[in-house]
């Protein structure tokens, strides 16, 4: 059953050789394999120098597995690799070969991260947009990001997602925030889902009626100058005629422009 495994395991790289263009992909299908056949650390700690003869047996054990350890890695290694590359690489440790293909190719894993994170930091969803297309296309730059070896961390993922929303979901992002809410990113996709739909549901014509009636019956201007205080009413434009008659008195000689503003000698 062991044995079955490995083999399963692989052909994953033989189904994608290293050609130098997928370098990120190829290392990282080489680092489950070794991790399933617990034999990972042969990439991450070279084989130290030979123990003494006279030296425990286990120590001595433990340098001989290394070796055959590394010589396995280093043939799966070579295996899974174009022809130009085994040639490049043909006279290397498994440890060593990793290294030096980590310095020909850690350009192309920068560039990748740049690209990412550009993406991943310009995301703004517009109103109106379908919030569960738009929230697994953060979340593969997200996981994109922790595969180059740049986790953010789920707080930080989640403040970035609530921070792209439209204005329309404010209220949900201000409950999120005040409760306290931890959820892992598939769980917040679901939630934020369900508060699509609550928003879908929402009449805009009542909340436009209850903001068309709000003050309604107070006539324009009423108050303005009661609010100004005294000697502050509006005089007409080229001054008060001689003939003119108060609305409120009457009289002639001052003006009351409307029914709504006092004329200037009742001002006093």
């Amino acid at each position: 059953m062991s044995n079955t495994n490995n083999f399963s395991l692989r052909s994953v790289l033989d189904k994608d050789k290293l050609n130098g263009a997928n370098f990120l992909d190829w290392y990282r299908n080489l680092r489950i394999v070794l991790t399933q056949e617990r034999k990972l650390y042969v990439l991450e700690q070279p084989i130290p120098e030979a123990p003494p003869a006279n030296a425990p047996r286990a120590e001595r054990d433990a340098h001989k597995k290394h070796q055959d350890d590394a010589l396995d890695v280093s043939c799966l290694m070579l295996a899974t690799m174009n022809s130009e590359l085994q040639k490049q690489h043909e006279l290397m440790g498994a440890y060593d070969m990793v290294e030096h293909l980590r310095q020909l190719y850690q350009g192309q894993a920068r560039h990748e991260r740049f690209e990412i994170s550009k993406a991943l930091f310009q995301c703004k969803m517009q109103d109106g947009t379908p919030v569960g297309p738009y929230v697994l296309k953060m979340i593969g730059y997200i996981e994109n990001l922790q595969r180059l070896g740049f986790p953010l961390g789920q707080e930080l993922a989640t403040d970035m997602i609530l921070q792209s929303l439209p204005e329309s979901y404010s209220q949900f992002v201000m409950n999120y925030n005040m409760n306290e809410i931890d959820k892992p990113l598939p769980e917040l996709l679901s939630m934020l889902r369900t508060a699509e739909l609550n928003l879908k549901k929402v009449k805009p014509n009542s909340i436009l009626m209850v903001h068309k009636g709000k003050g309604k019956g107070k006539p324009k201007g009423k108050g303005k100058s009661q609010a100004k205080g005294k000697g502050k009413a509006l005089k007409p434009k080229g001054g008060v005629a001689k003939d003119a008659t108060c609305f409120h008195c009457g009289q002639t000689g001052h003006w009351k422009r409307n029914r709504y503003r006092m004329c200037f000698s009742h001002l006093y």
